[in-house]
């Protein structure tokens, strides 16, 4: 079997600017794979556009069954993929997903088998990101009272875990206006009691409405520096969270200050790219929980082994979602495989219809839960609709 075509896609922007960069690998036997550079935000996109372009070159004519073989290649004779970051990472990954993507398929067995086996049947989710609302995001969340509402919908759908970054939005402004959010300034060094109050109002506001056996994360996006990670955190644990995401610029020595000053489980990953990153948080004893994305750490080949080098450290995994349905669906198969999974991150933007309308199947969760397909392969595949309102360029 040899690759002969790969085509890349980037999807028109529907919400915000959320632009998702995907990949199909054809192959002479008629099978054909699909994957993701998960930068489908931020202001990366076009970079990954271009590296799974470039990426897509170099594999041309070879077997897509070797993947290790092809990652190696990506990797090492880029000149740029040793301790490369997100865009190398990304253009990495893509090609990888659909690598096994055409794996399974070639084989007629789902991702999970090949990777082991399917240790569990479901996959506990929580409901991530509600500061944009829940099922209608892009609605800014500003008041104690909309913090608890959004938290109440998703318990009421059978999720038992719900994800907010606090600091998101200032409580003043016009309701219905994107905007209005707080500025670095406002979230770095030792945080003032009016900033402290309207915090600690809002996570207030969530566990009451949740009551005690529903899971709270706390995500700060790494915006917050040391110093108010640590305030903030502090007041947290009076309210039994789950764990602290991205509490700050995400080091090894950061990750592990505030930890160690706050007593939290810290969980970080999406900005943490290869073993090689990872290696230095594992060994410090940095993170509790690691969030590698599947779409921006090399795929499928390089996330296994960080997660089986998480596991001997006694380190659980998330995998980090906020992609289409192809990396996410794919994340389902890892977590499923995994001794160490903790829970799946089900962003409110899987809820949007154009995200739903992107692949052949809209996996969502029942009761706050997920089961994996069974079909060879990923699973799910991009549609065609999602081609023809794409820009794609075709590699050959």
């Amino acid at each position: 079997m040899k690759i002969t075509r790969v085509d890349v896609l980037r999807v028109k922007a529907q919400v915000r600017n959320w632009t998702p960069i995907l990949c199909r690998i054809y192959t002479d036997e008629g099978i054909y794979g699909d994957g993701e550079a998960a930068l489908a935000f931020g202001n990366a996109r076009r970079a990954a556009f271009g590296m799974v372009q470039d990426f897509a070159k170099s594999v041309i004519g070879m077997n897509p069954l070797v993947h290790e073989i092809i990652w190696d290649k990506l990797y090492r004779h880029s000149y740029w993929g040793q301790n490369g970051g997100p865009v190398i990472f990304a253009g990495i990954s893509a090609i990888d997903l659909a690598l096994w993507d055409i794996k399974g398929k070639a084989y007629h067995a789902p991702l999970y088998e090949l990777l082991g086996g399917r240790r569990r049947e479901s996959l506990r989710a929580y409901a991530s990101q509600l500061q944009f609302g829940y099922g209608a995001p892009d609605i800014p969340i500003r008041t104690p009272e909309e913090y608890a509402r959004e938290a109440k919908k998703a318990v009421a759908d059978g999720y038992d875990c719900v994800k907010y970054d606090f600091f998101t939005y200032k409580p003043e402004g016009d309701p219905v206006k994107i905007g209005d959010r707080y500025s670095d300034n406002d979230r770095i060094g030792l945080l003032s009691p009016i900033y402290m109050n309207v915090l600690e109002s809002r996570v207030r506001a969530v566990r009451e409405a949740v009551g005690p056996n529903v899971d709270i994360v706390v995500e700060n996006h790494a915006f917050t520096d040391a110093q108010s990670a640590v305030q903030i955190g502090n007041m947290l644990k009076q309210y039994r969270i789950f764990y602290y995401e991205e509490p700050t610029t995400p080091t090894p020595q950061l990750s592990k200050y505030v930890h160690e000053k706050t007593g939290l489980p810290i969980a970080s990953g999406e900005r943490i790219y290869s073993r090689w990153q990872y290696a230095d948080y594992l060994t410090q004893n940095a993170l509790q929980i690691i969030q590698p994305d599947l779409g921006t750490c090399g795929g499928i080949t390089e996330v296994k082994k960080i997660c089986d080098m998480a596991y001997v450290y006694d380190v659980g995994v998330q995998i980090h979602t906020c992609g289409s349905q192809i990396s996410t669906t794919a994340a389902l198969h890892l977590e499923c495989a995994i001794p160490n999974f903790v829970i799946h991150e089900h962003n409110v933007w899987a809820l949007t219809p154009s995200n739903r309308e992107l692949c052949i199947y809209d996996y969502q969760p029942s009761n706050g839960k997920f089961t994996v397909p069974d079909l060879p392969g990923i699973g799910n595949e991009i549609a065609q609709e999602t081609f023809a309102k794409s820009e794609v360029v075709t590699i050959e």
